[in-house]
């Protein structure tokens, strides 16, 4: 057997280079914060301790890395989105009893909201302003639908509430040019 015939085998990242553009998107999301999108590519690099080759190899346009550094807050808010509603899904009873009026939960809304609520703030801004998340969508109405996440359907399981994050996170999505959002179809087909 010759070697044009076998099939492609893709790649796996190097350990090594996975830790890089890691540690360029930490780097990246910082200097952004402090600096702002434009900040020169060398205080990217110095703060990730990696050369400019390093950043240029995985991210050659600075679009790139703004996009990347965008996608990866997304990631990690639709992942804490799903892993928070399978958390209070697994815990029978406790959004209820979290939103019951029992005043021993009452310092609860306004803990989270102080704990969450700058990151989010400053996660939606930064999607909006990239154009990946509708801009009329404030840190409130996300908890808030992150709450209604939370509260138990009957006779519904963890594949109900997946989907529901799933419709929750593509209607954050901001309108795509000549057209609407795209929307998960119902399981009807619709």
């Amino acid at each position: 057997m010759d070697d044009l015939s076998a099939p492609a085998v893709p790649r796996r990242t190097r350990a090594d280079a996975q830790r890089n553009v890691e540690a360029l998107l930490k780097a990246a999301r910082t200097v952004f914060d402090t600096s702002g999108v434009n900040a020169p590519a060398k205080e990217i690099t110095d703060l990730a301790g990696v050369g400019v080759g390093t950043l240029y190899r995985h991210f050659p346009l600075r679009s790139d890395l703004v996009k990347a550094v965008v996608e990866s807050g997304i990631d990690a808010c639709a992942e804490w989105l799903r892993q928070y509603t399978e958390f209070l899904g697994t815990k029978r009873g406790l959004a209820p009893a979290l939103h019951s009026g029992d005043p021993a939960y009452e310092a609860l809304p306004g803990h989270f909201l102080e704990k969450v609520g700058p990151v989010l703030t400053q996660l939606l801004d930064a999607a909006a302003a990239a154009g990946e998340v509708r801009d009329d969508v404030s840190t409130h109405d996300l908890l808030y639908a992150i709450a209604n996440l939370c509260m138990p359907v009957p006779g519904q399981g963890p594949e109900y509430n997946q989907r529901m994050v799933a419709l929750l996170i593509d209607g954050l999505r901001a309108p795509r040019q000549g057209g609407s959002s795209d929307s998960s179809s119902t399981d009807d087909g619709r």
